[in-house]
């Protein structure tokens, strides 16, 4: 039995997005075949002060029974009050509500992988040198126990 040859990578314009779509309408149609549909829903919790101006935020997706914390802000005037706690925690009262596993998200040094840790998470990755001179460090809580 003869192959075809296997095709040669090439880097192509795509601006209108449609192969990048197309290679992940393959990969999503492969991944059904090993794991459910993830069935994706987002999350956005925000904090306005009076004057209607935004303190802070985080947003998220929920997904194969975790919360994915994709975004954690704070306004400067806002940090070290609270604030961040506050949102993490109506986050985490979400994820229990919707019977989740857990919380994960990443954060490189320079933002706040130590208040991630006072929070109860724990750290399962670091990417060094993300960006040059850094690092990127991936963290998650449980609630329940692995094999649940």
């Amino acid at each position: 039995m003869t192959h075809a040859p296997v095709p040669v990578p090439s880097v192509v314009a795509d601006p209108d997005g449609s192969r990048r779509a197309e290679v992940l309408t393959n990969l999503r149609g492969f991944n059904r075949r090993h794991a459910p549909d993830p069935m994706w829903e987002p999350l956005t919790i925000i904090a306005d002060l009076p004057d209607g101006s935004l303190a802070g935020g985080l947003v998220g997706e929920f997904g194969w029974g975790w919360l994915h914390v994709d975004l954690l802000w704070v306004a400067d005037a806002g940090r070290g009050r609270g604030l961040g706690s506050a949102l993490l925690r109506a986050a985490e009262v979400q994820a229990r509500g919707r019977d989740c596993v857990g919380i994960y998200l990443d954060s490189f040094d320079f933002q706040a992988p130590g208040f991630y840790l006072k929070q109860g998470f724990s750290v399962f990755g670091v990417l060094e040198d993300f960006p040059p001179g850094s690092r990127q460090t991936f963290l998650s809580k449980r609630f329940v126990p692995a094999g649940r």
